[in-house]
């Protein structure tokens, strides 16, 4: 089993966050149901336990806690996988949730991307949940695990299942990824 922790504390926020791979269990304490969900989520059709505190400076907005849980959970990623040997190191995924439908591409390569293609459909809110912090969540996370990250938005209209779409093509894409299907470390520079 793949595992880290990795913890974060600044003036705006105390993280922690446990990963095992694979692993089913999950405890998410975050001070946002909505986000809560999304969590529960990616943790679920990832196949990835994990263990989530967060706290944050909540009476601003719920910014700084979503961008350091992303930052957090990339880190907590990188160091799980660790020389990536043996891993499937692409995954795709599409997700229809209802009207929206959305597909996620990825790649575990140690050169950070993130790209949203698609309608600018991250504005308003979903429940209490700001949307343009989807894309801040994903951007971090990428940056810190060392991920290639392509969003495409084929359609939505209903803002939470646009944000549920992406989570669960996101956790979809990333199991496939994660899997160890070899021996090597799949490169042919020899190393990610």
């Amino acid at each position: 089993m793949r595992k880290s922790r990795v913890t974060r504390k600044t003036n705006e926020t105390d993280i922690a966050i446990e990963l095992k791979v694979p692993g089913m269990d999950s405890l998410i304490d975050v001070p946002s149901g909505f986000f809560a969900h999304m969590l529960d989520a990616l943790s679920r059709h990832s196949n990835i336990g994990m263990t989530i505190h967060a706290q944050g400076d909540v009476h601003v907005d719920l910014h700084h806690t979503v961008e350091d849980c992303g930052i957090v959970m990339g880190e907590a990623i990188r160091r799980a996988l660790g020389d990536k040997k043996g891993i499937e190191r692409y995954g795709s995924a599409t997700i229809p949730m209802d009207e929206a439908l959305v597909e996620v591409c990825l790649d575990i390569s140690d050169r950070p991307y993130f790209q949203i293609h698609g309608p600018d459909a991250f504005h308003g809110k979903a429940g209490e949940f700001d949307m343009e912090l989807v894309p801040e969540f994903f951007r971090s996370l990428a940056f810190n695990a060392g991920i290639t990250l392509h969003i495409t938005i084929h359609a939505y209209s209903n803002l939470h299942h646009l944000c549920e779409a992406c989570f669960k093509a996101f956790a979809r894409a990333l199991k496939q990824a994660v899997e160890i299907t070899g021996h090597d470390i799949p490169s042919t520079k020899g190393s990610l």
